[in-house]
């Protein structure tokens, strides 16, 4: 059931469309990360749906209330909590008044206050350093008091605005996994906004890639990665070879599996997204990931999409290897464990894997 519906939105900033014509739907309790480059939208589709801007077009509807179309719905009316990228705590007070600064707002009792502050305390784990001013925390601590300060006024939305890109890689993975857990563990609804490709992968239920103001594809994190629906998703997910070629052949008895002549002469079995429908002589990218090429010293017998190359440079990332293969003066990138031949100049073959060789425009 959705509980968030992003209708139609179109926003602009003089010349420039930011958000165009997005329809979007984020369920009850989830996980929704915007991911995309800089300048793609997810930030100002955010702020939208806090009321920080007011597009020109659309409407937004939270718990089946609108927030345009039957007149403008103030920020502070939409049962909405924000994390910001620079956390935006006051600096002259303590995390304990800082917690509360919003619950003091609406005129609570004091005994309502502290209860409320010190359950969100424990939440996110700052109980012991409520009289500690915010140039007395770390990072980590500090994004802390932050989303302590979104949560203690029970929000129905939590909206997180890149909350995490001012931390260190390590504290970064600790973060990802702690917002994670706590979300799933008060139920609530959460729309991410994120650059970071990983970050989305780990944190979100689902995920709607965006570009040049439109949202291109949503899906959960397996759809995204392994069925992308064009090269800009596949190239922005993960790592992909991308070989240029053309349709030679549509095989009659599986519509979806096509051979493509790719640039290097070669003839490669491919398969199509769902989708997709491809013709003889189309222009199109035989695309697979590193993962899905397997790497033989020898030709092995009777295997389709059989390449031989030469390795002209490796690079290490701890518990594996990739080595960049010449064929024919095109590189593969391909992922091998240690254990595999992989001498700079050495020849080999590679098998792309014809399931995992998919075809995109």
């Amino acid at each position: 059931m959705a509980f968030i519906e992003i209708r139609n939105l179109f926003k602009r900033f003089k010349n420039v469309v930011a958000v165009n014509h997005i329809e979007l739907e984020v369920n009850k309790g989830e996980m929704l990360t915007l991911l995309g480059p800089s300048g793609c939208g997810k930030t100002t589709t955010l702020r939208c749906i806090a009321g920080l801007e007011k597009p020109e077009e659309g409407d937004i509807v939270i718990d089946s209330k609108p927030m345009l179309s039957e007149g403008f719905v103030h920020p502070s009316k939409r049962g909405i909590g924000m994390v910001f990228q620079n956390y935006a705590v006051w600096p002259h007070m303590k995390v304990y008044k800082n917690i509360v600064y919003g619950l003091r707002l609406q005129r609570l009792s004091k005994k309502s206050v502290k209860e409320r502050a010190l359950e969100v305390l424990e939440l996110v784990g700052l109980k012991g350093l409520e009289e500690r001013y915010p140039a007395q925390l770390s990072g980590g601590q500090q994004q802390r008091v932050a989303l302590a300060r979104a949560l203690v006024r029970n929000p129905k939305v939590l909206l997180l605005d890149e909350p995490l890109s001012n931390l260190d890689a390590k504290l970064r993975e600790k973060m990802r996994f702690e917002i994670k857990s706590l979300v799933r563990r008060m139920g609530i609804t959460a729309v991410y906004v994120t650059h970071d490709q990983a970050e989305a992968m780990v944190i979100s239920d689902r995920i709607a890639v965006m570009n040049s103001g439109r949202v291109v594809q949503v899906g959960t994190p397996e759809d995204i990665y392994g069925r992308p629906a064009n090269r800009f998703v596949a190239d922005f997910i993960g790592t992909m070879n991308f070989l240029a070629g053309e349709v030679v052949r549509v095989l009659q008895d599986d519509a979806h599996a096509v051979y493509v002549r790719t640039e290097f002469g070669e003839t490669m079995l491919c398969r199509t997204p769902h989708s997709m429908a491809t013709t003889p002589g189309e222009k199109v990218y035989a695309s697979i990931r590193p993962e899905d090429v397997e790497v033989f010293a020898a030709p092995p017998q009777s295997r389709e999409n059989l390449v031989r190359g030469t390795i002209v440079h490796k690079a290490y990332l701890g518990n594996f290897l990739f080595i960049f293969v010449s064929v024919n003066g095109n590189l593969i990138r391909v992922q091998v464990p240690h254990h595999l031949p992989q001498e700079e100049g050495q020849e080999l073959y590679l098998v792309l894997d014809p399931q995992k060789c998919m075809i995109l425009s």
